[in-house]
């Protein structure tokens, strides 16, 4: 006979569960009244909300890679052969787009194809979060920034409202981002244009409306055309002066504090601001109000220098000239995709080798580096790769 009792501990999370539950459909209840109070019509909200249970979105509150990755680790990732190469071709496969997305909005095919890279590898990333449910979980669960969840869920019922977007293809990040250039609802709705002229605005599946509105966006952000983002330079020795890309001034100034451009050039005209992403002893940029639009579509220094330096490499401009004030390097996705065919190899569990250093990857990474005298810090990085390549 089987018991008709659940085990101590399973009936407690069941208990448990039920006022987290009815604490959801309250809130639920709440942002229903607040979407129709808005303009939402009640096919439109009975339609997305109906029958929505809360997702795991709050549990990526505070994880984003721009914030808690090395800078070193970050640009590693993002701005690689292989991103580069993709790019170009983009920048050939997208051309007329692109070409009118540079007239109508004055930003050039590089920056608008470099967004497009970081923010989902070029439409392969973004995202499987049905956006309704993951902004309605956060409106009512996540412990800050409710308001602003709160307001995005209703921007995205309008979305859904208008059309643009089709329930089935209203899918992204953990927050809410969503279509190949990552854009937050409120943002779609002041910002998205119709670039191929179907008639309606969709950045889930048109990648012409994605690189307009990406255009745009960057237009209303301050981009001024024709202006370069800002470009590597040196510091003398010892130096001490102001820093930070707020602090804004001539480069004349810059050029009278022994500030040169890292291949020896005069620095130029107009006004910049000094970046030192990973201190004074790292690259360091003089970076102009360009630089500033791009930050405001992430408020992330090394989301926007990766971003910029992605767009300098599709000109055909080198990287990132000095060194990382770090011994232990960043990796490529190739060589995280090799790192981790050899943990694989070497008996660990981390699923196809796909370049995303997940969970699994870093419990292996972890348990390898304990064994082999590494520091165990679930990195992915050179020494972890030369030692298993030596194994």
């Amino acid at each position: 006979m089987i018991s008709n009792r659940l085990p101590i501990t399973l009936a407690a999370m069941f208990l448990s569960a039920a006022p987290a539950r009815a604490d959801f459909a309250s809130c639920l209840s709440g942002l229903r009244h607040a979407a129709a109070a808005s303009g939402v019509s009640g096919a439109t909200i009975s339609s997305a909300l109906d029958g929505l249970e809360p997702n795991d979105a709050v549990s990526f509150m505070g994880q984003q890679p721009e914030f808690t990755t090395p800078v070193w680790d970050y640009i590693a990732g993002l701005v690689d052969d292989e991103r580069v190469a993709e790019g170009r071709e983009m920048l050939r496969r997208y051309a007329s787009a692109l070409q009118t997305a540079e007239s109508r909005f004055g930003v050039d095919a590089a920056t608008i194809v470099a967004v497009w890279g970081v923010e989902s590898d070029f439409g392969k990333s973004f995202g499987k979060r049905p956006v309704v449910q993951s902004l309605a979980t956060l409106a009512c669960q996540a412990p800050r920034r409710n308001d602003y969840f709160k307001k995005e869920l209703i921007s995205a019922l309008k979305i859904l409202q208008s059309g643009d977007i089709r329930p089935e293809e209203f899918v992204g990040s953990w927050a809410g981002a969503f279509g190949h250039t990552q854009f937050m609802p409120s943002t779609f709705l002041t910002t998205a244009v119709d670039l191929d002229g179907d008639g309606r605005r969709n950045i889930a599946s048109s990648v012409a409306d994605s690189l307009g509105s990406t255009a745009n966006y960057l237009r209303k952000s301050g981009w001024r055309q024709g202006m370069r983002w800002g470009f590597e330079v040196r510091l003398p020795t010892g130096y001490s002066g102001p820093s930070g890309r707020g602090s804004k001034q001539s480069m004349a100034t810059w050029a009278s504090r022994g500030v040169t451009r890292v291949d020896g050039s005069p620095l130029g005209d107009g006004s910049a601001g000094l970046l030192l992403p990973a201190g004074r002893n790292g690259p360091a940029f003089l970076v102009t109000r360009n630089f500033d639009a791009v930050y405001a579509y992430n408020a992330a220094e090394s989301y926007a220098l990766a971003i910029c330096v992605l767009s300098d490499r599709l000109r055909g401009r080198p990287g990132i000239q000095a060194p990382w004030p770090t011994d232990d390097p960043g990796l490529s996705r190739a060589e995280r995709r090799e790192l981790q065919a050899l943990l694989t190899r070497h008996g660990y569990d981390v699923g196809e080798p796909d370049g995303v250093i997940g969970t699994k990857t870093k419990e292996a990474i972890a348990d390898f580096q304990g064994k082999a005298g590494l520091q165990r810090n679930g990195r992915a990085s050179q020494k972890t790769l030369n030692a298993l390549r030596s194994r």
